[in-house]
């Protein structure tokens, strides 16, 4: 029933009223899935891609599941970045308030001991593995009273060389506990971990395959030497459009590329790993404000990185395989909208960043290349050429109209 409401879900009315007042009054199609299994107890395993609602899909009744009196901390969320564990956070703070429960982050880059205090109170924690582990050792809290605990993004965790520690926090929760898995794809290493970490799962399949999410989005392959790549950036960053989101492959890449595109009158800020959590909080601030509209990242810091009003990704650095593509241009069409995914090509990658594109089987048209078929056909856009000059971006005010409610 796409026309269900949270409260026919049986989500409580505290927490329909605090969702009701930031807008959400209708569940994502994952949300109507899965709240109902998680209400019930059930261990759930759920193949989503970020951007789909899945936050709340086990947010809500986590939060509903969780008595103000429990022992502390009752429910365990583990995610792969600080920037996602941030944003779970905030988009839980309100509903668990309205149930009277604490909710705290534990992430690196910030004190440990004032985290830790928080932690210790908080019904509800979200972590980073790294972090988590370095409080339990400093035995800053236990888990050994978690009842639910959440896997976000398990495939990236995987990615990232998380598993030992996953195992490791896992084993030092209860045996009888609840478990949510949540991961952008179930095959390989990611559906075994699946299997030992949940007892008979209810099992829900939401959002497209890699395929299907490349078909979302319209892509174009924009042919460019060494020397023309920060021209043609500029260029595609000059059109009407709303946030854009830059791809590149190093760290002193993005705070280089972020002074050139300062030189050429685009103000810009960049995400990496050297940089301090402060630093990347107040970066992904100004961009979800409209303060910068381009925000310079690289994979590992855009990880989890979760921004409604993206509408262009542009990999400046083309991305080494297809599942970083797909990543990558995941950031944009979220939740069923559009988006624009760019990829700059210099002509010692045509043949690498054809057979990404072949592998998805998206049309690209690159010099040299043989055509692909289009299969499961997708949006087809030709390699783009030099334009002429593009239409101004549009105004912030237009911007503002455009965001859409993070779900």
């Amino acid at each position: 029933m796409s026309n269900q409401s949270f409260a026919d879900l049986g989500v409580s009315k505290a927490v329909v009223a605090a969702l009701a007042a930031r807008g959400i009054s209708e569940p994502f199609a994952i949300q109507r899935d899965v709240m109902s299994d998680v209400l019930a107890g059930r261990d759930v395993l759920a193949r989503s891609p970020t951007g789909s609602g899945k936050t709340l899909a086990f947010g809500v009744p986590m939060i509903d599941r969780t008595a103000a009196d429990a022992r502390r901390p009752a429910a365990l969320v583990l995610a792969p970045t600080r920037e996602l564990a941030t944003q779970i956070v905030e988009e839980l703070r309100a509903p668990a308030q309205a149930r009277a429960l604490r909710i705290a982050a534990v992430y690196g880059g910030v004190g440990l001991l004032k985290q830790a205090q928080a932690a210790a109170r908080a019904h509800i924690i979200v972590a980073t593995p790294g972090r988590l582990e370095d409080q339990l050792e400093r035995r800053a809290f236990t888990l050994d009273h978690v009842r639910t605990l959440v896997i976000d993004e398990a495939d990236r965790m995987l990615d990232m060389g998380f598993r030992p520690a996953l195992d490791r926090i896992v084993a030092l929760c209860p045996a009888n506990r609840q478990t949510l898995f949540f991961s952008a794809t179930l095959d390989g290493d990611a559906g075994k971990v699946a299997r030992r970490y949940t007892h008979e799962a209810t099992f829900h399949e939401h959002g497209p395959s890699q395929r299907r999410a490349a078909e979302m989005v319209e892509h174009r392959f924009v042919p460019v030497t060494h020397e023309s790549r920060l021209d043609v950036l500029v260029e595609q960053l000059g059109d009407e459009r709303d946030l854009a989101l830059v791809f590149v492959r190093t760290k002193h890449g993005a705070d280089k590329l972020v002074k050139k595109l300062s030189g050429s009158g685009i103000a810009a800020v960049a995400m990496h790993g050297n940089k301090t959590q402060a630093q990347r909080e107040r970066a992904l601030a100004r961009f979800q404000a409209y303060d910068v509209d381009t925000l310079v990242a690289t994979d590992v810091a855009a990880r989890g990185i979760d921004v409604g009003g993206i509408s262009h990704v542009i990999n400046f650095d083309p991305p080494h395989d297809s599942e970083t593509y797909v990543h990558r241009i995941g950031r944009t069409a979220r939740a069923g909208a559009s988006g624009i995914g760019i990829t700059l090509v210099a002509p010692d990658q045509h043949r690498e960043v054809s057979q990404i594109a072949d592998e998805l089987g998206i049309d690209h048209g690159l010099p040299g290349s043989r055509p692909s078929v289009g299969a499961g056909g997708f949006r087809r856009a030709p390699a783009a050429q030099h334009r002429p000059p593009a239409r101004r971006r549009a105004t912030g005010q237009a911007r503002t109209h455009r965001r859409r409610s993070a779900s």
